[in-house]
This record gives structure tokens, C-alpha cells and sequence, in this order.
């Protein structure tokens, strides 16, 4: 051999040397395969220990076909979704047999060495583990996909635009929009300016601060007024490399149309059960009602007997005649307050808040029942708090509860020999609560009966119905409140009423 060809001979073995030192210092595994459909392996860099746990010796001459998990394997010759193709290379992503046994995810780019002819030689490869990218790829591709199917509104908005980037399939549905054609819709559209500064813009500050804010804010759903939807949290995220400063919002809103319209429908069946009851009440007691009318009314006969008696005898004077007129007028009075009372309670309305003192309520159901406690030797004893406190709430519907503890309370004394029988009527108030309590001395309640008087269609009576007490605990807890009994069995029963002050 010519010196010249030595000296080639030896430059080529150099740079043989260096390259296979390059190749050893990659962390990818660089290989060379045949360029048939078993891919064996010709050659490979020692990055294969790391990556696939076999030794340099021990994969050359493996069919590289055979560690491609079966899904996988015909990725390039099917063209697949995990396959790209640019100048000249291929890059795959796919599942490969580990030597322990298990699939690693590769990413491989390879290219077809070809001779002069055009005809393939050997194959050279690139590959990387990709395992935990596809794994969190995987992660992410799923929690996509439950967001979409999620049937909570999932909104993401930029941080300083308030700009919506991204609303899933619940949240169009909701707006009322497309996803085809999606608008861009911007936070400040989905509520009132006041609403926005006071509970909206609050509501993201304590998000950037905290991370995550919880709550209830009612949305305006400009394109879709008919639905009902409401924010129930805001999760704030961080750039981690920009000065940790927050980067968008995680909005999370519901849709309560449905649920609004169940509760309007329970409501306005708790209204016609409250108010079916209010009129069994009334006709329970249409008796003593009827006694209770007939007194003005027959007070009122014998006053006008009287005058055109003492008329036709000559006798009548102005003075006589007029201060008759005014006894008339007081008793007919008396009889209209009695209907007044009486059709007010009775009346069907719709839920409505107002304000009132809760004393003169307990008055004014111990009024109503006035001819039903003579008819019983009752005596009604108040002890109410001095303070007057007032309950917003619905006026009608308390009173329907007071009505029914205090007629318990009356019936109590039926089957009981006491001579004194009080109803007593207590009220106190703290700040944010008033409490009421109707208790008689009665014989009291055993526990195994005091343990189902709340039990719809359970009742002690010969001819009740059992839904006075369960309808009125009903109301009560409608409200915020409790209604709850106490007894010892032998000497009395007490209701205890507890409404917060407010009702929210």
C-alpha cells in the first residue's frame, strides 16, 4: 500500500474514532439497522443501556421489529398520525419493548442510506425517551377531554384583558353560541358593571392571592337570556418562569337553569301544601270562627232592636241614637277584623318577605284563636321580649306555624283534668337570631311519640291528618330555621322556634 493510502487509511480510522466517541457522549441512542422489514440491528452508541437496558453486544443482531409494541409496529408503512415526514427524515412516536419487558415511549428520527444504484443500504436512527412527555400528553389529552365532557361551564381568561380563550362544550351550549363559530367574549360582558367591581374583580384578586376563590356569582348571558348560570370558582395560574406573576384564570360556572326551575316547582308546591293546610285549619275551627262572628253580629241586632224600639215608643233622642250608631260601628268593626283575619290567612299568595315584630304576630294568632281557648278554659300567657324584634320573612306562613303550635298546645289540655291551663308564649331575641316558644302544662309527650311528630301523616288525633307539624317544620327550615319539640312526658310539652333575623 502507498504511503498516501496509509495515511488516508489512518485519517479515515480517526475520524471513525471520533465520531464513535460523539455518538457514545449523546444521551439519544443513534443506531444503524438493515434496511429490510426486521430492522436488525447493525450498530449502536452505548445510550441503548440507559434507554432500552440492553448492552451494546447484546442488541446487535436483534430484529428491531419484533420489540415494537404490535400496535405500533407498521406506523411508518401506514403512515400514522404519529409519523411525520421532512426532507428526507422520518420521525415516529411509538411504543418499544424495554429488555425488563415493559414499553418505553421512543421518538425516532431515522433516514434510508442509499447506495449510487438508489438502492436502500442501512437505516439510521435517533432516538430519545419520551415516555414521561407522552405521559403527561396522555394526562393532558384526557383532562381535555373531561372538560369537554364536562357538564360544568370550564372558561379560561386572560389575566389582564379578561378575555375568554377558551369555553368548552358546556359553556357555548350555556351562551347560547356555536363552537363552530365561536364570539369572543370578554368577562366584563357576562355581568353588570356594578357586579363585576364589587363581587367579580374581588373575586379574581382573592384568586391571584390565594390561588383559588369559591363562591356564588350570578352570569348575564347576553345571547342566551333564558338560561340561568352562576360562577362557583376561580383558580388562578402562575407563569413559573416570568416573575411567578399570574397568567390566566381557570373560571368554573354552572348552569342552574334546570336546577332554578326544580326549586321554583318545589316552592311553589310547599305554597300549595302550606296553604291547604292553612285552610283544614280554618275549617277545623269554623265553629268557634262562626261563634266569635255571631257575637258582634247579634250585638248589633239588639242595638238596632233597641233604637226602633225606643222610636217607636217616642223615646229616642240624638244623643240615644248616636251613641247606638256607635256601638254598631264598633261591633261591626269587630266582625270585619274577624273576616279580615280570617281571609288573610287563608288567602292563596306567592312566598313574599316583609318586615314585622314577631310579638305582635303571636298576638294576632292568639286573637284568631280567642273563642277556641274560652271553649277550653285557656289562658294565654305571654312572655314576650321587650325589645319588639322584627323577622323579615313571610308574615303568612309564620303566623300559619304559630297557629298550628298554639292549637296543639290548646288540644294538648283535652284529655286533662287541670283547672289552670296556660299557653304560654315566650320570645327572645339575640342578634341574629329570635327564638319562640309555645309550651303548655298539659301531660306531655312520650319519646317514642315525641320522636315522630315531625313524620309526615302522623298525628295522635282521632281526625287529624298528621302534616300540620311536618309542614310547618317545612317553613320553618325554608326560612334558615328550626323547629324542634321538648317533653317530659308528664308535665307539659315546649315547640321551640329559632329564625334567624334576616332571612337569607
Amino acid at each position: 500500500m502507498c504511503p498516501e493510502a496509509e495515511t488516508d487509511l489512518q485519517r479515515y480510522k480517526e475520524e471513525a474514532e471520533r465520531y464513535r466517541l460523539l455518538a457514545d457522549q449523546s444521551t439519544d441512542m443513534i443506531s444503524r439497522h438493515t434496511a429490510t422489514p426486521d430492522w436488525t440491528y447493525i450498530d449502536v452508541n452505548t445510550a441503548v443501556e440507559r434507554v432500552l437496558g440492553y448492552t451494546v453486544d447484546e442488541i446487535i443482531g436483534i430484529e428491531g421489529y419484533n420489540l415494537f409494541h404490535p400496535e405500533d409496529a407498521d406506523n411508518l408503512r401506514t403512515r400514522a398520525n404519529s409519523v411525520s415526514y421532512r426532507r428526507g427524515m422520518y420521525t415516529n412516536v411509538y411504543r418499544y419493548r424495554h429488555k425488563n419487558g415493559h414499553y418505553i415511549w421512543l421518538e425516532t428520527t431515522s433516514r434510508t442510506i442509499r447506495s449510487n444504484d438508489g438502492e436502500p443500504v442501512e437505516v439510521i436512527c435517533v432516538s430519545r425517551d419520551v415516555t414521561e412527555r407522552e405521559l403527561a400528553q396522555q394526562a393532558t389529552r384526557r383532562l381535555a377531554r373531561v372538560v369537554e365532557a364536562s357538564s360544568d361551564m370550564i372558561m379560561f381568561c386572560k389575566h389582564e384583558s379578561l378575555q375568554l380563550t377558551y369555553m368548552n362544550e358546556a359553556s357555548y351550549i350555556s351562551m347560547g353560541t356555536e363552537k363552530e363559530n365561536p364570539a369572543v367574549f370578554y368577562l366584563d360582558q357576562l355581568f353588570t358593571e356594578d357586579i363585576l367591581a364589587k363581587l367579580v374583580r374581588p373575586a379574581l384578586s382573592h384568586a391571584a392571592d390565594h390561588g383559588i376563590w369559591y363562591g356564588s356569582i350570578s352570569l348575564r348571558l347576553p345571547t342566551n337570556p333564558k338560561r340561568i348560570a352562576e360562577i362557583r370558582e376561580v383558580i388562578a395560574h402562575r407563569n413559573r418562569t416570568d416573575n411567578n406573576r399570574v397568567e390566566y384564570y381557570s373560571i368554573i360556572g354552572r348552569d342552574i337553569t334546570l336546577q332554578k326551575k326544580a326549586e321554583d316547582e318545589a316552592k311553589r308546591h310547599q305554597l300549595e301544601m302550606a296553604h291547604m293546610a292553612r285552610l283544614l285549619s280554618v275549617g277545623e275551627m269554623a265553629s268557634g270562627l262562626a261563634h266569635e262572628i255571631n257575637q258582634p253580629l247579634a250585638a248589633i241586632i239588639n242595638y238596632c232592636r233597641g233604637t226602633l224600639r225606643r222610636a217607636d215608643e217616642g223615646k229616642a233622642d240624638l244623643e240615644t241614637t248616636y251613641n247606638a250608631m256607635r256601638l254598631v260601628t264598633r261591633q261591626a268593626n269587630r266582625a270585619a277584623e274577624i273576616v279580615r283575619r280570617m281571609r288573610s290567612f287563608v288567602k292563596k299568595t306567592e312566598y313574599q318577605r316583609i318586615e314585622f315584630p314577631i310579638n305582635e304576630a303571636c298576638r294576632e294568632i292568639s286573637h284568631f284563636l280567642h273563642q277556641e281557648a274560652i271553649d277550653h278554659n285557656i289562658t294565654f300567657d305571654f312572655q314576650l321580649d321587650s325589645n319588639n324584634p322584627s323577622l323579615l320573612a313571610d308574615k303568612i306562613q309564620i303566623e300559619q306555624v304559630l297557629l298550628n303550635l298554639m292549637r296543639n298546645a290548646i288540644e294538648a289540655y283535652s284529655e286533662c283534668d287541670n283547672r289552670y291551663r296556660p299557653v304560654i308564649i315566650r320570645s327572645r331575641s339575640t342578634d341574629n337570631y329570635i327564638y319562640i316558644e309555645i309550651e303548655d302544662e298539659a301531660r306531655g309527650i312520650a319519646d317514642e311519640q315525641l320522636d315522630k311528630l315531625f313524620e309526615a301523616f302522623y298525628t295522635s288525633k282521632s281526625n287529624g291528618l298528621g302534616m300540620g307539624l311536618a309542614i310547618s317544620r317545612t317553613i320553618i327550615e325554608t326560612h334558615g330555621g328550626q323547629l324542634w319539640a321538648q317533653s317530659d312526658g308528664e308535665t307539659g310539652t315546649r315547640f321551640n322556634l329559632k329564625l334567624p333575623i334576616r332571612d337569607k
